[in-house]
């Protein structure tokens, strides 16, 4: 009697309306549902959708509650062992008198019964393929598919199928009830954990489909009309045709598995280890960081770190993570942070161009026609009042969150693929831009040659072009510059590194070396560098947040220059309450009119001042009259200004700070002050390596302040001058601490 219970139920099936993109569709295209609110769920649908084990419906849906028929069911377990190639030889079988050939489901049906033997009908003999299929049913067809039979089971059905499907984690999420009826949201669920799954005999069933690669999927991508994965092992795989992934999976671990007689990828399947977390960035720490509902992780610094399809560690990431980021956190079984996605919401396949000020037009076609969404402009929370004509949204379907971004590139038009009329590429700035399919028609009315102004994505995708002069679309692409040899390579602040040849020379170059520029281009191969100064102006009020009367951004980024170049700080690092006005060389205001960008001196350099030890000379004539002074400043081992004629009087190993100015070409000392000098400053007033108080005043100690040991005459670093003395002499310029003596 067992026996004929057992083949009872031993029947499925499926076929959900929209299965898949038909095999040889012209353009991949992604798919997201708008009735699939939780997260777990989602993931395993896509996974699966790109499979081609399930879709949704043509109203954009995928009713997750709706219950299946046996005969759908067993059209996902086909398609689950990626059979679909031999369905052709099971067409005109008949297994079930109820199920002939016209039946829309008789080659599943069939081939899952007499060419997998994982189905059987009823006592009746018939299959009845309308039926509801049961939970215990679906578990009972999945086990047979990792190799188990009746005998390794044992007792009765459903209940004895359920318990071994879940010693291996078969119905992880999907409920114990063997008997209720299998949702849609269910049979996701279950199919992931059958690709997580191990078979009886050895390996896991994703292996059985084809080779397997492990990794983090960094992005996914649409081009040349076919989805592409790119793993962190520096492979890119190409999906089957027709199938391009919406992004849900990016950030995640997991397994590629790859079609070993087409080489495409089948799918992405997702780990099942820890636990991962999405959340909307509002500070960033060396050791830390902290969401904007105000709960804080943990996090070491050499954690992994994945951005813009890049490794890194957290201790070189964090200081350019602005709030209003989207970050996924992937949780290790012990809850510590295992590694950190940037971005969390996938790669945008769409874009929406604001044209109008305060307009949402469009912006529920990137949702799916959703209006619970939350924006973010610029990685800021906002509102539908602070779009302004020519920014760009997109959709974040992991965080329910529009992203609108102002970026804007000016330049050159290089070059573009496959051809103006259609292009999916276009390089300006030296740099290779994605267009996205919904911008081919504005960038393609310009060609070649022409000036050009891209409106970019949060994720430097093209999302429109317009002219680059009569509009208000003006470019405003800032990044720090390193000049080289009549070459320039800039990081944006948006994320991407652009280069090409410079004009500049000497001390025009060295001018916008290791600074915050503007960068343009009116040539092919070219970049037009000019440093940021000025902007707006007054003191820093630290507590406040405000600079003058303009308020700080929520995501304000702060740079320190060091002398050699700039550092990115946070505001709590500064411990000075108030920074002057003249100690900053650039304040910059977002599209709100706060203040976005700072650029601090410190270090050796402080207004252009160049801090360090004096080399003096005085040249007399034969009568005794002084024919020339030169004045050379040594501000670290090696690092000396050349000797300038001067008529400033200073004395040999005196600490001065001098600026250089060009002048005809001729460079020259344009001013000389001298710092103050706090004397004899014991161990004890340092807080750590950074400040210093004296007398109630905390003064910032930059971490490249120049030390030198006067007894040894040698250069130290600050570490080894604390312990060499017990005291030092500290030089103070602006209120930051320009030099240090011991000895």
């Amino acid at each position: 009697m067992k026996k004929r219970i057992l083949t009872l139920f031993l029947a499925v099936c499926m076929a959900v309306s929209l299965l898949a993109v038909p095999a040889g569709a012209a353009n991949a295209k992604t798919v997201t549902f708008s009735d699939v609110g939780d997260r777990t769920t989602a993931m395993a649908v896509e996974s699966l959708r790109l499979l081609g084990v399930l879709d949704g419906y043509s109203d954009g849906t995928f009713r997750p509650g709706a219950v299946l028929t046996r005969a759908q069911f067993c059209k996902m377990a086909v398609y689950a062992m990626n059979g679909s190639d031999e369905l052709g030889r099971y067409r005109t079988v008949t297994v079930f008198p109820d199920v002939k050939p016209p039946h829309w489901a008789a080659a599943y049906i069939n081939m899952a019964a007499k060419g997998k033997n994982i189905i059987a009908g009823y006592a009746d003999g018939l299959f009845h393929p309308d039926r509801t299929v049961t939970v215990g049913q679906a578990v009972t067809i999945l086990l047979r598919m990792l190799g188990y039979k009746d005998e390794d089971v044992g007792g009765v059905w459903p209940d004895s199928y359920m318990a071994e499907a879940a010693t291996i984690g078969l119905t992880d999420g999907v409920g114990t009830d063997g008997n209720a009826g299998l949702t849609r949201g269910q049979a996701a669920r279950l199919f992931l954990n059958l690709l997580r799954a191990p078979t009886k005999e050895s390996g896991d069933f994703a292996a059985t489909l084809g080779e397997t690669v492990e990794g983090v999927l960094l992005s996914s991508e649409t081009e040349g009309g076919e989805g592409r994965l790119q793993l962190s092992t520096g492979r890119t795989y190409t999906l089957t045709e027709g199938k391009a992934s919406n992004g849900m999976l990016n950030g995640m671990k997991g397994t590629v598995i790859v079609d070993s007689r087409s080489g495409r990828a089948l799918t992405f399947v997702p780990d099942n280890l820890g636990t991962s977390k999405t959340v909307v960035l509002a500070s960033a720490k060396a050791d830390q960081l902290t969401d904007t509902s105000g709960v804080t992780y943990q996090v070491d610094g050499d954690t992994q770190v994945f951005q813009n399809g890049e490794a890194s560690s957290w201790s070189q990431a964090y200081a350019w993570l602005g709030a209003g980021t989207s970050v996924t956190l992937y949780l290790n079984t012990a809850g510590n942070v295992d590694y950190v996605f940037v971005g969390g919401g996938g790669t945008s396949s769409a874009a929406v161009v604001v044209y109008e000020r305060g307009s949402t037009a469009g912006f529920t076609s990137l949702t799916g026609g959703s209006t619970s969404y939350a924006i973010y402009k610029n990685g800021v929370k906002a509102s539908a009042g602070d779009m302004r004509p020519y920014d760009v949204a997109t959709y974040s379907a992991v965080t329910n969150t529009i992203r609108v971004c102002d970026t804007r590139i000016t330049g050159y038009y290089e070059t573009c693929s496959p051809n103006p009329e259609e292009p999916s590429k276009i390089t300006v700035l030296g740099y290779e831009f994605n267009v996205l399919p919904t911008a081919m028609q504005s960038v393609s009315k310009f060609r070649p040659g022409d000036q050009i102004t891209l409106l970019l994505t949060e994720d430097n995708q093209v999302a429109g072009a317009v002219e680059s002069s009569g509009t208000t679309a003006t470019g405003n692409a800032i990044g720090i510059a390193k000049v080289s040899g009549g070459h320039a390579t800039v990081d944006l602040l948006c994320g991407i590194k652009v280069e090409g040849d410079v004009t500049l020379t000497g001390s025009s170059a060295e001018r916008v070396n290791n600074q915050l520029v503007r960068v343009s281009s009116n040539k092919k191969g070219q970049l037009s560098l000019s440093r940021l100064t000025g902007g707006v102006s007054g003191d820093l009020d630290v507590a406040a947040g405000k600079l003058g009367s303009r308020q700080l951004a929520e995501n304000v980024i702060i740079f320190q220059d060091s002398g050699e170049g700039l550092t990115a700080i946070s505001l709590s690092q500064i411990t000075e309450a108030t920074v002057p006005s003249g100690q900053i060389t650039y304040a910059g205001t977002d599209w709100a009119g706060k203040v976005k960008i700072i650029v601090m001196n410190s270090g050796v350099s402080a207004g252009g001042y160049i801090f360090g030890r004096a080399d003096y000379t005085v040249l007399y004539d034969e009568d005794g009259s002084v024919s020339s002074r030169t004045l050379a400043i040594e501000y670290g081992d090696g690092k000396k200004t050349k000797a300038f004629n001067t008529g400033y009087v200073a004395r040999n190993g005196e600490v001065l700070g001098i600026t250089i100015v060009n002048s005809g070409g001729v460079e020259r000392i344009g001013s000389m002050v001298r710092p103050d000098q706090l004397r004899d400053i014991p161990n004890e007033a340092w807080s750590g390596s950074g400040a210093v108080t004296v007398n109630g005043r905390t003064y910032t100690v930059p971490a490249t302040v120049p030390c030198y040991n006067r007894e040894t005459k040698d250069w130290v670093t600050l570490t080894e001058a604390r312990m060499y003395a017990e005291e030092s002499d500290l030089y103070v310029y602006q209120g930051v601490v320009r030099f240090i003596e011991v000895g």
